[in-house]
């Protein structure tokens, strides 16, 4: 008879306790119902709610003070679209003269025939016989970047593509997370050191695929090669990112192109699959926390 194996974790594989003494900068996570200040003067933000001349959490969260407002930040919330923001969703629907595309809000956002750019980049008024080819375009099911271009009333969200950088995804891996963890920078497409690309979505989707040469860049949007196979070693450092990017958000951590970069060099002494159990996870995390607070 063939015995089921167990995986025991020993003491010396643990995180090393004096890394942990790092961790002081953590903020703490207030729960809905704590104190979070009995000061008087302060102004009360999202979040909170005033009782008994304290300052409470209605929220799961992390504080955030600027000079007297108070507000709590929750740590696990549906994505609220802001003109500007780079996204990353999926075909749900197709539409007469639009897509319907899951951006993990509240509604599926839209995207309009007339702010996507044609095959090739091609600019020019949109045809009965463009609308025929919506679904040769992009249909169910494909991933797509893109940016918020308007905000409607009932918060459903208006996209647009009209970039060459931006369009149909493929050959990579999609990461969920929580939108509050990915930190709102000046760009969110970046081509890691580690020989990967990313696109960091503020809706807490995040693209991971091999940097593309420059002559496959420019395709207009439309660009989609399922046929060319990944290399194994790229294979690798994606699979690898991709763990990185879940320890990171396990601990809570704001996701930005440093904090991955750093949580990748720190897991290098761990195997792809080995960064899946709970104290790689941890360690890479704190490892990834230390340097940052180094750096700054």
């Amino acid at each position: 008879m063939m015995s089921a194996l167990a995986h025991i974790r020993l003491a010396s594989e643990r995180v090393d306790s004096t890394i942990r003494s790092y961790e002081r900068s953590v903020p703490r996570i207030l729960t809905p119902g704590e104190i979070i200040t009995s000061q008087s003067g302060c102004m009360r933000g999202h979040g909170t709610y005033a009782e008994d001349d304290n300052l409470k959490a209605s929220v799961a969260g992390v504080e955030e003070r600027i000079i007297k407002l108070v507000s709590v930040r929750p740590l696990k919330s549906r994505y609220v679209g802001e003109i500007g923001d780079v996204v990353v969703g999926r075909i749900t629907e197709v539409q007469q003269k639009r897509w319907k595309v899951d951006t993990n809000a509240r509604l599926d956002s839209i995207l309009l025939l007339s702010s996507v750019n044609l095959p090739g980049g091609e600019l020019r008024r949109r045809s009965a016989e463009d609308e025929q080819k919506m679904r040769k375009y992009l249909q169910e099911g494909d991933l797509i970047s893109a940016e918020v271009l308007q905000v409607y009333s009932d918060g459903s969200l208006s996209l647009y593509t009209r970039s060459l950088k931006y369009g149909k995804l493929s050959q990579g891996v999609l990461v969920k997370v929580f939108p509050s963890l990915v930190k709102r920078r000046k760009t969110h497409f970046h081509n890691l050191s580690c020989g990967a690309s990313i696109i960091l979505g503020n809706n807490g989707f995040i693209w991971l695929c091999p940097t593309a040469s420059a002559d496959e860049e420019g395709g207009g949007g439309f660009t989609q090669n399922l046929e060319e196979k990944v290399d194994r070693a790229d294979r690798e450092v994606i699979a690898r990112l991709r763990n990185c990017i879940l320890a990171l958000a396990n601990s809570k951590m704001m996701l930005y192109d440093t904090s991955i970069q750093y949580a990748f060099d720190e897991s290098m002494k761990y195997k792809v699959a080995e960064l899946l159990q709970p104290e790689p996870m941890k360690d890479v995390a704190v490892l990834t926390r230390h340097r940052l607070t180094l750096s700054v």
